[in-house]
């Protein structure tokens, strides 16, 4: 027996229907892919907050910010990365040079990030605070001697000062930092007595700088304020102080850990539901609680032990110039001898 057209035609329209709620349900938003250099501890409760928020999963990948980067250049078009998250303005603005990112224009993001904190094109923001700045031995060093980075360079402080590596790309942004600020003459002459006040060669990283620091064998140092509240949990007798530079004169030197929109992601309206999502209050608590950073969002507190560290004026220049100056910071340093 025939169907009859008018059932057919029914039947017809039914699966045309059922296909097209199938295809055009959110699957894409079902799920959003992270490359990220910061350690799943640091990530991993931001992410199931927005799961639990959004029912959005996410799904990611840690490894180096180098690693990543060559890995969404050679993945291009067919990465699955809708989203890079880095520590440092200056990897973020590689990345964006490097065409990995797209423009995100939010109102939410210019509305809880501060403008010096975000890339000029919106292509990356910032997520958390890191405050690069000193570190004393306080049975060594009268706060009231210490004033700004450059006053490390005079002679007061010769065999006194320990440095993590110029290798590091902490030290490089702080420097390039400070050539968009004094220009590149100044700024060598700076580094340079900053070498010359070394107590010893440059240490690999900032937690070794304070411990010399505390056992002795230099004064003071530069280090990411996160590193000094780690040491201190385990140790909270150590003769350590924090000290904050440049209040009178620029303002301490900040960086971030932040994120961009990749410019091939295949779930665009989700990554940008998680980018903002990263920016919102409950998620800026979780940034102050995990590693000791500060938040972006100027509504939130830090963790009551970063609290209990002061109050300061941070550097407002844009962190682009972490990345714009970075070849030449790290030209002038090999100049200045700073290894």
């Amino acid at each position: 027996m025939c169907i009859p057209s008018f059932n057919f035609h029914i039947i017809t329209t039914s699966f045309l229907i059922s296909l097209f709620v199938f295809v055009s349900s959110p699957l894409h938003a079902e799920q959003v892919v992270v490359y990220s250099a910061r350690i799943e501890q640091l990530i991993k409760p931001m992410f199931d907050a927005f799961t639990n928020n959004t029912g959005i999963k996410v799904k990611y990948t840690t490894d180096k910010e180098g690693a990543l980067l060559a890995r969404l250049q050679a993945e291009g078009r067919n990465t699955p990365a809708d989203l890079f998250i880095t520590a440092d303005a200056g990897n973020l603005w590689a990345a964006a040079q490097a065409g990995l990112l797209r423009p995100f224009d939010s109102h939410i993001l210019k509305s809880n990030i501060p403008e010096h904190l975000r890339d000029p094109n919106n292509e990356w923001f910032g997520l958390s605070i890191r405050a690069r700045t000193i570190i004393y031995n306080t049975d060594k060093v009268d706060p009231e001697d210490l004033s700004t980075y450059e006053d490390l360079a005079d002679s007061k402080w010769k065999k006194r000062l320990c440095l993590r590596t110029s290798k590091k790309v902490y030290n490089q942004s702080l420097v390039a930092m400070m050539i968009a600020e004094h220009g590149e003459a100044e700024t060598e002459r700076i580094v340079k007595g900053w070498v010359s006040n070394l107590a010893t060669d440059p240490l690999s990283d900032d937690t070794r700088a304070m411990e010399f620091v505390a056992a002795g064998r230099c004064d003071l140092t530069i280090v990411n304020t996160y590193y000094y509240g780690r040491l201190l949990e385990k140790d909270p007798n150590l003769p350590l102080g924090i000290f904050w530079p440049n209040q009178k004169d620029g303002g301490v030197h900040v960086n971030i850990s932040g994120a961009g929109l990749t410019r091939y992601g295949k779930n665009p309206q989700a990554a940008e539901q998680l980018l903002e999502f990263l920016s919102s209050i409950s998620a800026q608590k979780l940034f102050a609680d995990v590693n000791m950073e500060y938040p972006v969002n100027t509504n939130i507190m830090p963790d009551p032990l970063v609290a209990s560290w002061g109050r300061f004026i941070q550097s407002n220049i844009n962190l682009a110039k972490a990345g714009e100056l970075q070849t030449a910071a790290v030209k002038l340093m090999d100049r200045a001898g700073y290894k």
